[in-house]
């Protein structure tokens, strides 16, 4: 039987994990925290907001890992990559492949370690929240939980298959040859929306419904467009959506339409708090580089100034710092931007 293992099993890794469980697959559910292991043994996998499913599951924390794996889902956050990367890697088998379900652009650091025939990555566009040790709350609709698959180097063709039908036990595949604009295309969703949902302490639906922060969110936007287009990306589309198409402007009339379409735009997913924002609360680092920090030093190599993105990165570090709270009032600092 293949061997399949969510490594670092959190909010979005315990949702997929009882989905493929209940599928009829073998799959170890990894975390370091032991309290949400033994709530998974002992309990199971709890689903709860947006669908209602308990699935016993298998749970294990790192120590307790015993031989290899065939596919490995990566769903920590990006700012462990150094050390964990080269952990998992041990427990990989030698014809086994890495699927990244995380933030940035990550993938770039797996195949350094894996290979770039054993590295593969997925962008979703949904959301989910660790509400206590072994109960996860989905926060987007489930016909909103898609997948977009793909890798940069050469994946033999049997592992993009055998992970296409992993993910397809929870939501739709598309294996995506653009897979560098796919991955772009999120990182503009999350600088605009997990930024600013950092920065205010909202969810996606509360930006969107506050005209100022939707604004910005609009700023955050073209300024990642403009990023993207400047590194010759094609940026892909999401859930059959041209972002780009839609959300860019060039004149006053075609910024006040996509000024429209956002609150439409993210509609299946308004219930999201930002994994950014979770862990800001729970007094943690958060991923900032890797999204609005990511952008920014993409801007800087391109010598684009983003100044709203930066913005973005300011605050958040001084949210972590202790110097500010997440709260709607931060959003007086982007007033100071002069463009």
């Amino acid at each position: 039987m293949i061997k399949i293992a969510i490594y670092g099993a959190g909010s979005l890794g315990t949702v997929l994990g009882a989905f493929m469980t209940r599928a009829g697959f073998a799959v170890d559910l990894i975390n370091r925290n032991r309290a949400h292991v033994e709530c998974l043994r002992e309990k199971g996998a709890r689903i709860i907001g947006k669908v209602n499913l308990e699935v016993k599951v298998n749970a294990k924390t790192i120590d307790e890992i015993v031989g290899k794996y065939d596919v490995i889902f990566l769903t920590t956050k990006v700012i462990n990559n150094d050390d964990t990367i080269i952990k998992l890697s041990n427990y990989l088998e030698k014809d086994g492949v890495v699927c990244t379900i995380q933030n940035g652009l990550p993938e770039y650091d797996v195949a350094k370690v894996v290979g770039l025939d054993k590295t593969m990555g997925c962008a979703i566009a949904w959301g989910a929240e660790l509400i206590e040790p072994g109960v996860s709350k989905l926060t987007s609709e489930l016909e909103a939980c898609t997948f977009s698959l793909g890798s940069i180097g050469s994946v033999p063709e049997r592992h993009v298959q055998l992970v296409k039908k992993l993910l397809e036990t929870m939501g739709p595949v598309e294996i995506d040859k653009n897979f560098i604009g796919a991955r772009y295309t999120k990182l503009l969703i999350n600088c605009a929306f997990s930024g600013l949902s950092a920065v205010t302490g909202r969810n996606f639906g509360e930006i969107v419904d506050d005209k100022v922060s939707r604004l910005y969110a609009q700023k955050i936007i073209k300024e990642c467009i403009k990023v993207g287009h400047a590194n010759n990306v094609k940026f892909a589309k999401i859930q059959g959506k041209d972002v780009v198409k839609l959300l860019d402007y060039s004149s006053k009339f075609k910024q006040k339409i996509g000024f429209m379409l956002i609150p439409i735009a993210i509609k299946k997913h308004r219930s999201i708090t930002a994994s950014m924002l979770q862990d800001l609360i729970k007094k943690k680092p958060c991923e900032i580089n890797a999204i609005n920090g990511r952008i920014c030093d993409l801007a800087k190599a391109v010598s684009l100034e983003v100044p709203y993105n930066e913005k973005v990165v300011e605050i958040v570090k001084r949210i972590e710092n202790g110097e500010l709270e997440p709260t709607p009032q931060n959003l007086k600092f982007f007033k100071d931007i002069v463009e």
